[in-house]
């Protein structure tokens, strides 16, 4: 699911063949397929126009429109890159059900159903193999071979397509996919709501009949540029909504109304049905996607854990923002450049490499387990397992007077402590936006290093590069005089003072000292024991607080230093805690105290990260 807000959504291909090319070499169809239930997907089908051989057929199903509508209107671009198109497929694309021009009633995140004993019982993968059946059947010139893919949503969907797939499906790329929505997807991370990436969203994307796009140059509700002063003064959740929700979306109501993992998350997890996969797949995903980071690992990991190694089960993970990889070249995101063209060289040497053999037999086929970037080096690497079997766990502890170090602390009673006022929050980046900006995934922190509600801990200047591959697992030890609490954790690259400036430098960045987020997540201290059940701190009690933080390869280079910081807002990328144990979306103004917070770091409470090292 996008949660671009302001911009119109990752929908459309983005790439440009042009309209002139895919006119002269395609013909358009479209078609009302009926599923098995009645109810009649709206589906543009585009043939070769060359009838000398047979075509295998690419599908992508989605809620944000098959537009242009009319047999004689045309995209600008078919299927995933420009390389699809000049080769010759047939693609097609379907508005999903209850979208657009499509029948029947659409649901967010439409629930796998395991049984199916009638006609009624309906999902995402009965109308894909109801779509492929009839696509096999129907187009002429087809080797009845299927191949699908989509970007975000319409990832979701190649996902759930994959689960009792047609046995025409033979190749599936699911992409930065929806996975799990509370888990680490675009509506919570850890119980707390990612506010900046779903308020606008919802003030666009409504329900059917008439769901809408954003209009190209809409302007935001706020009347100044500066989205954190924005949405502290429209104040708490409920005054924000009756604010700008003048019109109830039932989707922002719905996620409002589910604050903890109850069933209405849980059965919208696509990932704990993807047993028995039979397409072979390539899920892909960006180490800085803002919205859906966490979705393509998940799905990665599912796969491989519920299926034999022969389902062809592969990932890659590239130095991307949404969508990146399908679009432009890939060689910065915000101030950290990569030099390399990340972008063009995944959709050569991967992307249609993967669909060329699958559906066409073309290829030797030897793909590896993995394709990861490692950012800091700035280069690709191939694995037969991930995360690397040769990554070594280790454990990072926070130090007296602010140092980072593997050693183990030997105090026996030590801790450093700061205050947090939910009514001045920590900014999430140093620098005027709205919304959510993506390029916050790199942004320089050096604005929230010099915050009094920030703790930071840092190691001496490295003598050797060290290289981290994995996921993160902080475990922070922690008392509070609230009886409620965020705790944000942040991994930190931070450049030497005389590194120089890129070339050249439009913005005016100074990378010396440049602070590089490379991975942060939040945790709402309430659900530490069960994110199904809540539970209040008592004050001033110390308590555990372990989660895990989605995977990163980061090289960090000799003479750079590893940071990390610890603080207990990140607004309004995450919306506030009050620091008051209650249900946050009924919170009132006068519920935002000050609270006074302890990160332990001694023996037997030895906060710190732990992290996987490649030697």
């Amino acid at each position: 699911m996008v949660r671009l807000v302001w911009i119109v959504p990752l929908c459309v291909s983005l790439h440009a063949q042009g309209v002139e090319y895919i006119k002269a070499n395609y013909t358009k169809y479209e078609h009302r397929i009926a599923m098995r239930d009645g109810a009649r997907l709206f589906t543009s089908v585009y043939i070769p126009k060359d009838a000398s051989k047979k075509y295998s057929l690419l599908l992508q199903r989605t809620p944000y429109s098959v537009a242009p509508y009319g047999a004689d209107q045309y995209r600008t671009a078919l299927g995933p890159s420009e390389k699809f198109a000049r080769e010759g497929f047939v693609v097609v694309y379907q508005d999903v059900r209850g979208r657009y021009q499509s029948e029947g009633k659409w649901l967010e995140m439409t629930p796998h159903r395991a049984s199916k004993k009638s006609p009624q019982d309906i999902d995402e993968s009965t109308d894909t193999y109801d779509t492929i059946d009839w696509l096999v059947k129907n187009v002429p010139n087809n080797t009845g071979r299927v191949g699908t893919w989509g970007i975000s949503y319409p990832g979701f969907y190649t996902a759930a397509g994959m689960i009792d797939a047609h046995p025409a499906h033979k190749a599936a790329s699911p992409q930065a996919p929806v996975t799990d929505l509370y888990m680490g997807d675009d509506a919570f991370h850890n119980g707390a709501l990612m506010l900046a990436a779903n308020f606008g969203f919802y003030l666009f994307f409504k329900p059917h009949p008439e769901p809408t796009l954003p209009e190209p140059g809409r302007r935001s509700p706020f009347k100044t540029p500066d989205g954190y002063e924005a949405m502290l003064s429209a104040g708490t959740l409920a005054n924000a909504t009756e604010k700008f929700y003048k019109e109830a979306n039932p989707y922002w109501l719905g996620m409002l109304s589910h604050p903890t993992y109850d069933e209405f998350w849980k059965s919208r997890n696509i990932s704990a049905h993807l047993k028995g996969v039979t397409p072979a797949v390539l899920t892909v995903g960006g180490w800085f996607d803002a919205e859906d980071l966490q979705g393509p690992l998940k799905v990665y990991r599912s796969i491989q854990d519920s299926n034999p190694p022969s389902a062809g089960n592969h990932l890659v993970m590239g130095p991307w923002t949404h969508g990146q990889w399908a679009r432009g070249d890939g060689e910065k995101v915000g101030d950290i450049h990569f030099s390399v063209k990340t972008s063009p060289w995944y959709r050569d040497n991967i992307e249609f490499p993967f669909f060329q053999f699958h559906l066409n037999g073309k290829g030797e086929g030897k793909f590896p387990a993995a394709w990861t970037f490692e950012t800091g080096t700035n280069q690709w690497r191939t694995w037969d397992a991930w995360p690397p079997k040769t990554a070594e766990r280790k454990r990072l502890y926070f130090q007296a007077g602010g140092k980072l170090s593997f050693d183990a602390p030997a105090a026996t009673d030590a801790f450093d402590e700061y205050g947090s006022d939910p009514n001045k929050p920590v900014p999430y980046v140093g620098f005027v936006t709205q919304g959510m900006a993506g390029q916050y995934m790199t942004s320089d922190q050096r604005h929230a290093s010099s915050r009094t509600d920030v703790l930071v801990y840092q190691t001496e200047p490295l003598e050797q590069d060290v290289t981290f591959a994995g996921p993160l697992r902080p475990e922070v030890f922690f008392s509070t005089t609230g009886t409620d609490a965020d705790i944000v954790v942040k991994l930190i690259d931070v450049f030497p003072g005389d590194y120089p400036d890129p070339e050249p430098n439009p913005t005016g960045v100074r990378m010396g000292g440049y602070q590089q987020l490379v991975r942060g997540e939040p945790f709402r201290g309430k659900f530490r024991r069960s994110f199904e059940n809540a539970e209040a701190f008592t004050p001033g009690k110390r308590d555990r607080i372990e989660f895990v933080m989605p995977d990163i390869h980061h090289t960090f280079r000799r003479g750079h230093r590893i940071m990390v910081h610890v603080q207990s807002s990140w607004f309004p990328l995450v919306d506030r805690n009050p620091q008051k144990f209650l249900n946050i979306p009924d919170a009132k103004a006068a519920d935002f105290q000050k609270a006074s917070h302890r990160v332990y770091r001694m023996t037997g409470a030895a906060s710190g990260l732990e992290v996987g090292v490649i030697n």
